[in-house]
């Protein structure tokens, strides 16, 4: 008693009623164990199942994907809502829904579709197979009949196993560090905290059902319109996908427009960009030099021909942009790093005494229920084994000694862009996984370094990327009051998901779509993107064709010199300098989709002229909804097309 007098005479009557607050509030937060519900994990595989469908039809038409992190997160509020409010309705009796079990939903529902994500059904796996190996030159140097491999279910789920969960315990012995010691923001994931947090609020403090109501409505929009578009999508190059548009032609796709919606209006403008300067001006000045620059003979799909620039140019603007933000995050890492460890109370300092009160009960729920180091190493330690035994039996051409390395050099490469990604919330593990490729390629030689490098590439990739998408839940979870055992639980379980969904989910459009054809609508750019950088790691620049050289190193110094004018100018004339990275996307796949994105900051320009207040809370609802309708869609059209049941003509 008399402790609690002193208490409050210190910190004062509003600083005490506040600490009963925050105390009552951890007494409130049920233990890690309940915070994992059947009912989570039947919503969270049907959210990871939508999303795999959707992400994977991004990944297989133009390889941009937005972070549908704060999606998932509204698309688990609406499910799990609607089914207690239905239970309640009936008198069935059951347990509140919490953040913590949203933030646990959203959390395993992320884990699984980041699988079709970052899995390489869409790059560096997909690069392995036969249509790919054609498409780079079956007469190129490096590129031997015997390195493709046909994409199949088992091994690409084995692959999956053996190389997925490393990342989930690289970095789990800092996340204190990381977390709350260095106070990272880690964006998405405090945009995704914030969501979820404005869901469960008190009455009057933030009212969900504008959100929800949107989301379904807009859903509906979407798989109705999609339902629509399938009876004009009969016969070649007619109906609502050839929709001239400015001399290019609009889709009328609900993902790219909800996509262009959740990206930057610069990431968009960006697109349209690179789709009006490749298809518009490069490509025809190009193709008028058939003849001169490369033999007319040969067909455009060939290495040697316009194909060749379309290729190796979107690489240059890609490896470009990609280095100058390499290096500029380990800046700021070293930057950051050194800063504090100058000043060890570097913005530990809290704004007021609320923002004190709610860190600590925010970190006392953080460290409460902790992950034992000793078990983190042992299961770092026992995955790595097993990845180092079976992936060379997988993959003859990948040594065993190439795979120890790359796991002692996983955590190291981990940590760098986990803190990265908490500073910029970019992801740089696909840096990672190039120079592994490029390496990996060069060091294994000309008859197995082009499977080497897109192994090796996928392996380092998996590490790196899993690890910081923990970390960025980890965030999510400190903000939320989410036990770290039941976030490290929740996206274990994800991922063995995600590890027999995606493979499931790819070959529904493998087996029913002509994936990798140039001409068509999934032509899986980055597959041939992929292959041929391990195939410029064997050979080196003999495979470009000719001028394409000089072309290359145009458009790399374009990529390096746009990042910095855009880093070095005052913010208001900054944030009009193009992303060379998006710019690259539409050089390779067309034009198409940069309409729909665009159309897409249409929308949040009206959204926020009419209403701004209300547009923060319709814009990710609205882009959630048409989406989801969107992909939703594919699943029946997919089953119309196995049945062989064609729109009309």
């Amino acid at each position: 008693m008399g402790s609690d007098i002193e208490l409050k005479e210190s910190i004062g009557r509003e600083g005490f009623e506040e600490q009963n607050k925050v105390q009552d509030e951890i007494k409130r937060v049920p233990p890690w164990q309940k915070q994992i519900t059947i009912r989570g994990i039947i919503a969270s595989i049907l959210i990871g199942v939508i999303y795999s469908v959707i992400v994977m039809k991004l990944n297989l038409t133009t390889g941009l994907i937005p972070n549908l992190n704060v999606s998932a997160a509204l698309l688990a509020f609406v499910f799990l809502r609607s089914w207690t409010s239905l239970l309640q309705k009936l008198g069935v009796m059951t347990t509140p829904f919490t953040r913590q079990e949203n933030t646990v939903v959203q959390t395993c529902a992320v884990a699984c579709y980041s699988i079709a994500v970052g899995g390489g059904f869409g790059s560096y796996l997909l690069g392995l197979n036969r249509k790919t190996y054609e498409q780079a030159g079956i007469d190129t140097q490096g590129n031997t009949s015997n390195s493709f491999k046909e994409p199949g279910v088992g091994w690409m789920t084995g692959f999956l196993f053996v190389s997925s969960f490393v990342g989930l315990l690289a970095l789990v012995p800092l996340r204190k560090i990381m977390i709350i010691d260095y106070k990272l923001q880690y964006p998405s994931g405090t945009a995704t905290a914030n969501l979820i947090n404005g869901f469960h609020a008190g009455k009057g403090e933030h009212k969900p059902r504008v959100e929800v109501h949107g989301f379904v409505k807009y859903l509906f929009i979407s798989f109705l319109w999609s339902f629509v578009q399938w009876f004009y999508s009969g016969g070649n190059q007619s109906g609502f996908p050839q929709f001239p548009t400015f001399g290019f032609y609009f889709d009328f796709s609900m993902t790219y427009i909800g996509a262009g919606m959740i990206c930057s209006h610069l990431v968009n403008l960006s697109l349209l960009l690179g789709a009006v300067l490749s298809w518009g001006v490069m490509w025809p000045l190009i193709g008028d030099m058939k003849g001169t620059w490369y033999l007319s003979s040969l067909p455009e799909s060939s290495m040697k021909s316009l194909n060749g620039y379309k290729v190796f140019i979107s690489i240059a603007l890609i490896l470009g942009d990609g280095l100058y933000n390499f290096f500029k995050t380990l800046f700021f890492i070293t930057r950051s790093i050194h800063d504090r460890l100058k000043d060890k109370n570097l913005s530990s300092c809290p704004d007021n005494e609320k923002q004190a009160l709610e860190d600590l009960l925010r970190n006392e729920v953080f460290m409460r229920e902790g992950i034992p180091v000793w078990l983190a190493l042992f299961g770092y330690t026992l995955f790595s084994i097993i990845s180092i035994i079976v992936i060379p039996v997988m993959f003859p051409e990948l040594k065993w000694y190439y795979v120890v390395v790359a796991y002692m050099l996983a955590p190291s490469l981990s940590f760098c862009n986990a803190y990265g990604a908490g500073l910029t919330d970019m992801n740089m593990a696909y840096n990672y996984g190039k120079v592994a490729l490029f390496m990996l390629a060069a060091l294994a030689g000309e008859n197995t370094g082009v499977v080497a490098g897109l192994v090796g590439c996928g392996l380092i990739k998996s590490i790196v990327s899993i690890s910081s998408d923990l970390m960025h839940d980890f965030k999510t979870g400190h903000l939320t009051l989410t036990s770290p055992r039941s976030m490290l639980l929740s996206q274990a379980i994800g991922t063995a998901i995600g590890c027999v969904v995606a493979p499931l989910t790819f070959f529904l459009f493998y087996s029913v779509f002509d994936v990798g054809n140039p001409d068509g609508e999934y032509k899986a750019p980055y597959a041939l993107i992929y292959r041929n950088m391990a195939i410029l790691g064997v050979q080196g620049f003999s495979a470009l064709p000719q001028h394409c050289l000089q072309l290359c190193y145009a458009f790399f110094g374009f990529a390096v010199m746009t990042n910095l004018v855009r880093d070095t100018s005052p913010k208001k004339i900054g944030k009009w300098v193009p992303l060379p990275m998006a710019m690259a996307v539409p050089f390779l796949v067309g034009t198409y989709f940069a309409i729909n994105m665009c159309v897409g900051s249409l929308v949040v320009l009206v959204l926020q002229r009419l209403n701004s207040q209300k547009a923060v809370l319709m814009v990710p609802a609205v882009a959630s909804g048409l989406i989801c309708g969107d992909g939703l869609w594919i699943l029946p059209s997919s089953i119309f097309a196995l049945a062989k049941h064609k729109p009309p003509t």
